[in-house]
């Protein structure tokens, strides 16, 4: 940061700047040209020191032609001393302390300065000659001196020097050097001023600079005597506090006032203004950009009128990325004007807004077939629609028994909204495989469960790491065979359906509160969701849904824990492909999916410890628990009693993982409590 050289001491009539400390840190960027640069405490009272010096020679002259011990010293006392800037003369701002000569002299100064003369005496007194009420001070100006000693032959260069060391010290605001001719020979005294008393503390300018900071930097020093020094670390903590939060802020000017006030005058760059400029992708040339620079503007955090900070203004960068539309995102400061201010332009490149993908994936309700769990997609999305970031996707994933057509539009902050809500809007087609809940039909035939689904969800964040779903969604579900045809009952003469109908419709009332850590992969993690059945038509259904799932992550050396519980209870009258299914690779593994059991409640825990292998390869133990708490019987039908499923049961076993853009990819191997392994391949955490 900037140094405070020049920083001006004014009690009564004198000036008394510091030198910096040794170490400092590297100053902010653009503070040079925003005009906050300060100016150090010490250099500047050396200019005091030229006038005391030079009536210090001049006692040296007149104690040159009165005393015979100093005969050969003539050529001392010609010597000039002038204290100047190394480019120039003597401002009233801080400056460098240098010995110069006069034209013609430069050999005769030179040797001058290397004269040596005899004290016989060195004392320490206050201003006008007289002993210091002060001890302590005087001990301090004693202990300063290295080359001035009673008895001693000193030249002018080292009565300097101590002269220095004096101001060096902090407590004093002048120091004067005075040759007295005695009886016994030279007498050296060093006539000083300390400096006043703290008495209060006056900050300006300090608007983001929490008060008892400064207090607390100020507190020690009160009823003491200001030390230059002492105050010029507290300027630099002070200094540090902006840097360390990557604030462009420095205090810029200090003044001891009479009474023993002093004064602290801060800088700090406040925005003056924020614009957006796009860059073309391949040129890099200023261009027309299609998003609205209000949707970007709004999303900083960074606004007019603030004390501008670096480490703010990171974060704000990385939110515009995370909108997903920007390809590179930066900030570039720069003064504005001669005002202390600084104007933010943001400088962004546009990604492709829309465009078609096709993929293919992993479906776990399918366990059997030659092209077992597979399916294929293919999507078009757009993700910046009238250049506001509102996303449109239209999907298709098509598997050897399920499907999914969907068309998603979401609108990540609704505009006019201050709490950064946003509006999901989805309809949905969709037939999954009904083996999760009905499974084993006989003479291998399929099941498949159908639903369209209309909806619409609002999001928000309401705390750090905490955020809320409602949203109202409507579906109309039922059962269909192998070709096709509704059916009400399964092959175990369970229904179907709740309604007695071939398809249930539910307007769904939904509610959902997720808390999400640090973000990191194996990070603390809870969902707590409810949903409420409105029956708001006599054959619509009437239930009420809870669901709750945590997790929570633990590093002990290079190993990490990962230990997770979900639980469930419905209330009420739902479909029985609605129940809990337990069992698979996201529930206990080492058995099929849904093979443990079907409930109206549940609860399933697991615990885990993965390891580094070998680069990015981990390796896994594991072992899960899941049981419906005797609820399977109170599911319409108890299909899981048909089926024989035990209702509860564990799993354990072995894997390996590796990091993906989607997730960790997992390979696992799993043994039951009827002693059968399993493989299971999942994508992601276990939820």
């Amino acid at each position: 940061m900037p140094r405070n050289d020049g920083i001006r001491f004014t009690s009564s009539s004198v000036t008394v700047p510091l030198s910096p400390p040794s170490n400092h840190r590297d100053p902010l960027p653009l503070f040079c040209n925003l005009q906050l640069t300060s100016q150090t405490l010490l250099s500047a009272t050396i200019v005091r020191t030229k006038s005391a010096i030079d009536q210090f020679l001049q006692n040296l002259k007149t104690n040159e032609r009165t005393s015979p011990f100093h005969s050969k010293s003539s050529l001392l006392c010609s010597a000039s001393l002038a204290l100047t800037r190394p480019d120039g003369p003597i401002t009233s701002g801080g400056s460098e302390a240098v010995v110069t000569q006069p034209k013609g002299s430069h050999s005769a100064s030179g040797r001058h300065e290397e004269e040596r003369v005899l004290i016989s005496e060195v004392l320490v007194r206050n201003k006008d000659g007289e002993e210091m009420e002060r001890r302590d001070l005087e001990d301090e100006a004693l202990a300063a001196l290295k080359a001035c000693r009673p008895n001693s032959a000193l030249t002018v260069r080292e009565v300097k020097e101590d002269v220095h060391r004096i101001i060096d010290t902090g407590y004093f605001c002048s120091c004067l050097p005075v040759a007295v001719d005695t009886r016994d020979g030279i007498r050296l005294v060093f006539q000083v001023e300390p400096n006043q008393e703290f008495q209060g503390l006056v900050c300006e300018g300090a608007n983001v600079l929490p008060a008892k900071f400064i207090e607390d930097s100020f507190r020690d020093g009160y009823g003491k005597v200001v030390n230059i020094r002492r105050l010029d670390e507290v300027i630099d903590s002070i200094n540090g506090w902006y840097m360390e939060r990557g604030l462009f802020g420095l205090v810029s000017g200090v003044e001891i006032l009479s009474g023993g006030i002093i004064r602290l005058q801060v800088s700090e760059a406040e925005v003056n203004n924020i614009s957006i400029r796009f860059l073309d992708r391949k040129t890099g040339e200023p261009t027309v950009g299609k998003t609205k620079p209000e949707t970007i503007l709004r999303q900083l955090t960074t606004k007019k009128g603030q004390v501008y900070s670096m480490l703010q203004g990171k974060r704000d960068v990385d939110t515009v990325l995370t909108m997903g539309i920007m390809e590179d995102v930066s900030i570039v400061p720069q003064p504005a004007g001669d005002t202390g201010k600084v104007d933010l332009t943001m400088n962004v490149v546009e990604r492709v807004s829309g465009g078609f993908s096709a993929g293919g994936g992993i479906s776990s309700g399918i366990t059997s077939g030659p092209l077992s769990g597979l399916i294929g997609s293919f999507a078009y999305s757009h993700r910046n629609v009238f250049g506001r970031n509102q996303k449109l996707n239209v999907s298709l994933e098509r598997g050897q028994i399920d499907s999914i057509f969907r068309i998603n539009y979401t609108d990540p902050w609704i505009e006019g909204d201050d709490k950064r809500t946003s509006r999901s809007i989805m309809i949905q087609n969709s037939r999954t495989p009904g083996t999760l809940v009905h499974r084993s039909q006989p003479g291998n035939s399929s099941l498949t469960i159908g639903r369209v689904t209309a909806g619409i969800e609002f999001s928000r964040p309401f705390r750090p790491k905490w955020s809320g779903t409602a949203g109202l969604i409507f579906q109309h579900a039922g059962a269909r065979d192998d070709k096709g045809n509704p059916i009400i009952k399964d092959s175990y003469n369970s229904p179907l359906t709740a309604s007695g109908n071939t398809h249930d419709d539910t307007l769904l009332a939904k509610f959902e509160c997720v808390y999400t850590g640090s973000g990191d992969p194996g990070s603390s993690m809870f969902v707590l969701d409810m949903e409420q059945g409105l029956p708001l038509l006599p054959e619509w259904l009437f239930f009420n849904r809870v669901n709750a799932r945590a997790r929570k992550g633990l590093d002990i050396g290079p190993a990490r824990f990962l230990l997770s519980l979900s639980g469930g209870h419905v209330i009420g009258n739902f479909s029985p492909h609605e129940a809990f299914a337990i069992g698979g690779t996201n529930s206990v593994r080492g058995y099929e999916e849904g093979a443990v059991g079907s409930g109206r409640s549940y609860a399933v825990g697991s615990g885990e410890m993965a390891f580094p292998l070998l680069g990015p390869l981990e390796g896994a133990v594991f072992a899960d628990y899941g049981t419906d708490l005797g609820s399977g019987p109170t599911v319409p039908g108890d299909p899981a009693g048909a089926r024989l499923k035990p209702g509860s049961g564990y799993g354990y076993g072995f894997g390996i993982r590796v990091d993906s853009p989607l997730g960790p990819l997992r390979l696992e191997y799993a043994f039951n409590d009827h002693k059968a392994g399993r493989f299971h391949f999942g994508v992601g955490l276990r939820n």
